[in-house]
């Protein structure tokens, strides 16, 4: 369902001489369907950055990268928001949303976008934030205005209200209790089972034991870094 192949990234630093910083080289990995492949490596060795050009958000230098049976390199910009509307969602670790806009409305936008009927829509909404303990009387409001920890639940409610065949999720439980955090790992047990491919970033250890079935280690991507063979696997 995800497939990277020998993908590399560098960032040019227009205000710094056009110096040219290279971040990844050779990555490669794959994800299939129900399966949840967790990313590890060193602060700054490029997890994230890897995921967003899984999103399309950075363009790579080389390489390939398939989701979907969809080549990203290269592909229209309308084809990339085909792919975000149906088949890959994205879980980062805040929320973007536009301003003055119910909860609830943030969290059915996504269903509403394929065409779902506003009732159902809202319906299967209101039971994730439900089941992600948002109170009722906040679904009215913006999300701009609750706290940090209360952002990344209607955050993970956007990205599970719609069950994407693939799914990026980017430190999902960083900012959760013990009994949120329970709700978070039983939600993506629940997209494993139905067959979504997950690619993920979790600093929370036991969290990663408990539903990664692979560990990648982007560190092992790093330029000059002595890749262990097999390592992706």
């Amino acid at each position: 369902m995800i497939e990277v192949e020998n993908l590399s990234k560098s960032f040019t630093l227009h205000n710094q001489g056009g110096v040219t910083i290279p971040v990844m080289q050779g990555a490669h990995l794959w994800v299939r369907p129900g399966e949840y492949v967790g990313l590890t490596g060193a602060s700054g060795a490029g997890k994230s950055t890897l995921m967003r050009m899984i999103w399309g958000n950075y363009l790579s230098v080389s390489g390939r990268i398939r989701v979907g049976g969809l080549e990203l390199t290269g592909a229209e910009p309308r084809q990339v928001l085909a792919l975000r509307r149906r088949t890959l969602g994205y879980v980062s670790q805040f929320l973007r949303v536009i301003p003055r806009v119910p909860t609830l409305d943030v969290v059915a936008e996504p269903l509403l976008a394929l065409g779902t009927a506003e009732t159902e829509a809202r319906d299967r909404a209101g039971a994730l934030l439900a089941r992600l303990n948002i109170p009722r009387r906040l679904w009215a409001l913006s999300p701009t205005t609750f706290s940090g920890g209360e952002q990344q639940r209607v955050n993970l409610a956007r990205g599970f209200v719609h069950r994407y065949p693939a799914l990026l999720i980017d430190e999902p439980t960083a900012s959760l209790d013990a009994a949120n955090r329970a709700v978070v790992l039983a939600l993506i047990a629940e997209a494993k089972a139905a067959g979504s491919a997950i690619l993920g970033i979790f600093h929370d250890e036991a969290a990663r034991e408990q539903v990664c079935d692979r560990l990648v280690d982007v560190g092992d991507f790093t330029p000059g870094a002595a890749r262990p063979e097999g390592s992706a696997a």
